[in-house]
């Protein structure tokens, strides 16, 4: 055989290799997708302090396994001791203006008794002295005084009762039903709550990472100081949309983390997250920008699958590893042999790269 009868065999034999390649991709790709495009993602805790204060504390090191419930800084509870001592001088306060109060309220009682008895013992001079004025036996001159000091004890007892009235609505109700107790009361029970969160505790299991927070630093309600990485896992894989038209939920994969080479693990899809940010449009009184590209073929749109790994590694791969994803339809054996070697083949080359 000359070398150009050679030369000419081995490319028609690269020729024929590169069409049932390239076929292979194509059907490999419609029936058993496979992507380098996924992440292990852990619960992360953002742990934020529910009052503003001084850290007086850090009870953790950084990279320490924690458990619910563990303290993790400590703030400064001078502010808040001092707060609950002012809430509490306020409650007996409050009982000292509610006892003065029931005594106001007491004498403004009093005070209505004597103005009715003079209001009656008025009442009674004047029925005498209209009946002494039918015989004439007063003037009218004083039958008109005497009426108008009886309007004027009306008037007392009218003054009595609104003054009652104004006392009973400033104490209000009696016992510990009474408002200004009740306002005092929770006071001192939000002035203890402060005061209990000054312990910073662990929320859920986990480990501390990336810890910075130092004695002395000063940290503020809601803005997060801390934060614990939880030990679940959620494994998302992005695929192009073509790829996932023969996926459903509940249908097994295979998976290879980067950190764990030569080892496969069983996987279940989970869920398909249902959009990507480019498909959601902002109401922020601006027109539309539409992408513009002058590329004949554009790039694939991406969709995010959650898997749910069968029997996760121990230790737990950190949050943010690397991994291999092999959907695997059940209802093609031959897709689920072939894509278990493509699995296992690039389970291998992980050594490598």
């Amino acid at each position: 055989m000359t070398p150009d009868q050679s030369f000419a065999r081995w490319v028609r034999v690269a020729l024929a290799a590169f069409g049932v390649l390239f076929v292979y991709f194509i059907i490999a790709d419609t029936f058993m997708p496979m992507t380098p495009q996924a992440r292990v993602l852990r619960p992360v805790v953002r742990v934020a302090p529910e009052v503003s204060a001084r850290v007086e504390a850090v009870a953790v090191t950084n990279n320490q396994r924690v458990e619910r419930g563990d303290v993790l800084f400590s703030l400064d509870r001078a502010p808040f001791e001092l707060a609950l001592h002012q809430a509490r001088l306020a409650r007996e306060a409050a009982v000292r203006d509610n006892a003065l109060l029931e005594a106001d309220l007491a004498e403004a009682h009093a005070d209505l008794d004597a103005a009715r008895a003079s209001a009656d013992e008025l009442a009674g001079e004047r029925r005498r002295a209209e009946t002494m004025l039918s015989r004439h036996s007063i003037s009218r001159q004083r039958v008109d005084s005497i009426v108008a000091e009886e309007r004027q004890a009306r008037s007392s007892v009218a003054a009595a009762q609104a003054r009652i009235r104004q006392l009973e609505v400033q104490l209000g109700e009696r016992g510990d039903g009474n408002l200004q107790l009740r306002q005092a009361d929770n006071a001192i029970d939000q002035a203890e709550l402060d005061l209990s969160h000054t312990l910073v505790r662990a929320e859920r299991d986990g480990v501390v990472t990336n810890l910075q927070l130092r004695q002395g630093d000063y940290v503020t309600r809601g803005q997060p100081a801390l934060a614990v990485v939880g030990e679940g896992l959620d494994l998302v894989a992005d695929l192009r949309e073509k790829s996932l038209r023969h996926v459903r939920e509940g249908e097994s994969a295979r998976v290879v983390f980067d950190a764990l080479p030569g080892r496969v693990f069983e996987a279940r899809v989970a869920s398909r997250d249902a959009g990507v940010q480019d498909g959601q449009l902002a109401a922020d009184g601006t027109l539309a920008d539409i992408p513009a590209t002058d590329r004949w073929v554009r790039d694939a749109q991406r969709v995010r699958l959650h898997l749910e790994v069968e029997d996760p590694p121990e230790p737990l791969p950190v949050s943010g590893a690397r991994a291999t994803v092999q959907l695997l339809p059940e209802a093609n054996p031959l897709a689920t042999l072939f894509g278990g070697l493509q699995i296992r083949l690039m389970s291998w080359l992980h050594y490598v790269y």
